[in-house]
């Protein structure tokens, strides 16, 4: 998909003009026009500031469907609703995991992935 092509579209479907595209974000019209175009790249705060102007969330610019997308399952260990690593404790676990990983060498990253990945299947079966 080319973000120019659908950005063009989505405008059109709100019946808005590049000049008021230019109004509301505050970006020149002819910048909208060279992204509609294709002959620019715009970075993501510009389409931020382009989705808004057009008064859509910014994931339809690259989502070409009329409902929005599924939300993806959380993982849910706790079986109280939330996800993992979320509660003080977990946080500060996690970081202190983080901390000690960024000490250790990649082949010793890959040894306890390895490992970890053993004592995981062993306990599921």
């Amino acid at each position: 998909m080319i973000i120019g092509d659908r950005l063009k579209q989505l405008r059109e479907s709100k019946h808005l003009t590049q000049g008021d595209i230019e109004r509301l974000s505050g970006l020149l019209r002819c910048y909208v026009s060279r992204v509609e175009n294709g002959h620019t790249v715009p970075a993501v705060e510009t389409l931020e500031k382009l989705a808004r102007a057009i008064g859509i969330p910014m994931y339809q610019l690259f989502y070409d469907s009329d409902s929005p997308p599924r939300e993806r399952p959380k993982f849910d260990r706790n079986g109280d609703g939330r996800s993992w690593g979320t509660s003080r404790r977990e946080t500060r676990y996690l970081t202190r995991l983080r901390q000690h990983l960024e000490k250790m060498t990649w082949s010793d990253r890959f040894l306890l992935l390895h490992v970890t990945h053993k004592m995981a299947t062993r306990h599921s079966k």
